[in-house]
């Protein structure tokens, strides 16, 4: 039994110390650039965000988007003014991993559980 418990504390803790950072705060606000393939091209994308904006910036366009944040690691984005009905729909954002300057994260539109997306923004400022 000793020997049984013990191999579940070290488990745990070995467990334990694998575990991604995710200090999610540090990415509320600040100026961050994500790169992703939108039709075979590459694509750049800088947005700047406060706690319930966000500025994104493509191709030298920038459109307004509002944000919601539901815990520190996910959140709620929706275009202010879309020109389209599927520019409309919100996207959901959960950040799963940090490090110093950037995060990974994947995102979908809100509702859709099967096709996830999964990215990595840097913050620049």
């Amino acid at each position: 039994m000793l020997r049984y418990l013990l191999g579940i504390c070290i488990a745990i803790t070995t467990v334990s110390c694998y575990n991604a950072q995710s200090d999610c705060k540090n990415f509320k606000t600040g100026e961050f650039q994500f790169n992703y393939t939108l039709d075979g091209r590459e694509v750049e994308t800088t947005f700047i965000r406060n706690d319930s904006m966000e500025y994104d910036i493509i191709d030298g366009k920038t459109d307004t988007n509002t944000v919601r944040w539901i815990n520190d690691c996910e959140f709620i984005v929706k275009k202010i003014n879309p020109q389209t009905i599927s520019e409309g729909k919100a996207i959901h954002i959960k950040i799963l991993t940090t490090s110093k300057n950037s995060y990974t994260f994947e995102y979908s539109l809100v509702g859709d559980t099967k096709n996830k997306q999964k990215g990595v923004a840097h913050k620049i400022n």
